[in-house]
């Protein structure tokens, strides 16, 4: 019972109306099929008079064929009214639908807007931006108290170790190929210091290379 007293929505008026139109459509094109067969009926009528010498009857049969003809032709015109009717009743369902949907879009932009304060956003976005420049210059500040308090101490005292470090390294790689090394002949000091050296700066250059010192 419900759905008897249901109101009807313009998707239900625009369905009807379209059922309708085409049911128009199919009767004015069962006319035309209907006038087309008389037409050719009453032709053969008009030859047949013809035939017979019956000037009167073709003259009668003639006048109905122009009626007929007519007739048939208003049927096409009224044809293409109802076409252009159902055409025009789904762009109106269609122009309907699109303002439903912009009016619907209005409605939600207004609440948005109702529940958005810009004078508040924007003092919002400009506290922000404050407080984030006090922090960055607070954490500048911070960095550099810091790097007068340590400058020079742990970075000069690290840098010793590793220098410290690699020449001692050096020195007992040099220290071992030293003493397999044969000793300085007495008659000639200067050859054997000279080979020495030589071994020396090889292996300085070989270690610093290994260890990643150019």
């Amino acid at each position: 019972m419900a759905s008897l007293f249901k109101k009807k929505t313009v998707d239900d008026v625009i369905k009807e109306q379209t059922k309708e139109l085409r049911g128009t459509q199919r009767q004015i094109t069962r006319d035309r099929t209907a006038l087309e067969r008389q037409e050719k009926q009453m032709e053969l009528e008009i030859k047949k008079m013809a035939k017979a010498g019956n000037k009167d009857a073709c003259k009668i049969l003639a006048k109905q064929l122009v009626q007929l003809r007519k007739q048939k032709n208003r049927t096409y015109a009224v044809s293409s009214k109802v076409t252009s009717m159902s055409t025009q009743t789904k762009l109106m369902n269609s122009q309907m639908k699109m303002a439903g949907a912009m009016a619907k879009t209005t409605k939600t932009m207004q609440a948005v807007n109702k529940k958005m304060d810009p004078q508040k956003t924007l003092q919002t976005m400009q506290n922000f931006q404050k407080e984030t420049a006090k922090m960055e210059m607070t954490d500048e500040m911070i960095n550099d108290t810091l790097d007068e308090l340590f400058e020079g101490s742990d970075d000069e005292e690290e840098s010793d170790n590793i220098v410290s470090q690699v020449l001692d390294e050096i020195g007992i790689e040099i220290s071992g190929k030293m003493s397999k090394a044969p000793a300085a002949s007495r008659n000639n000091p200067s050859a054997s210091t000279s080979k020495a050296d030589t071994i020396s700066d090889d292996e300085i250059e070989r270690q610093l290379k290994a260890l990643g010192v150019d």
